[in-house]
């Protein structure tokens, strides 16, 4: 983490955690969700206006990338500054870019290296990594295709549902803490 974020941590260690506004989508976007993008529905949702606004701003991505984590439940956040701002998941945690050499680069610009290679009922590529699970981007599967076909990656079947419990990760901790009724549930449409 960023040397100011472990001092504004130090200096106000008590502030209030942040659910349901930032998103990561499927192909690595960073998207802020405002109360009405969170009253359209879950971020996975599909419906209109759910996924809130793209961030496009090159810094402040790096800054969220460099400060995204997990806590011991494997819901994954950003550290900004003295407030955890959790993550909702489109899909998993990671989304790899996969170069036609096969290096493994995530959405947060890190190499990772490929332990198991899994697809899913609807043709979603998934690779297990020295850093975790996460997601092919679609335009890479062409090269996780080329592994495959060459042996330089096995293959093995997996249920899109099953990922979360089986690889510990959270893609709702806005949805989990509603349920522990942590926190209020998103605001109504108007």
């Amino acid at each position: 983490m960023d040397d100011i974020v472990l001092a504004a941590l130090a200096k106000w260690p008590k502030v209030p955690h942040c659910y349901g506004w930032l998103g990561l989508s499927e192909r690595g976007q960073w998207f802020m969700r405002d109360a009405g993008a969170q009253a359209a529905g879950d971020f996975d949702s599909g419906a209109p206006g759910s996924k809130g606004s793209w961030l496009k701003h090159d810094k402040l991505i790096a800054f969220i990338q460099r400060n995204y984590a997990h806590d011991d439940q494997g819901q994954w956040f950003f550290q900004n500054g003295p407030q955890r701002v959790y993550v909702e998941l489109q899909s998993t945690p990671y989304v790899w870019r996969v170069g036609a050499d096969l290096q493994v680069r995530a959405h947060t610009e890190q190499f990772a290296s490929p332990r198991q290679c899994f697809t899913d009922e609807q043709g979603h590529v998934y690779l297990e990594t020295d850093l975790g699970l996460g997601l092919v981007h679609t335009q890479d599967v062409i090269f996780a295709a080329q592994a495959i076909e060459s042996g330089a990656w096995s293959l093995a079947p997996v249920k899109r549902a099953e990922l979360a419990q089986r690889f510990g990760f959270v893609r709702s901790p806005q949805r989990v803490q509603q349920e522990k009724g942590l926190v209020p549930p998103a605001p109504s449409p108007a």
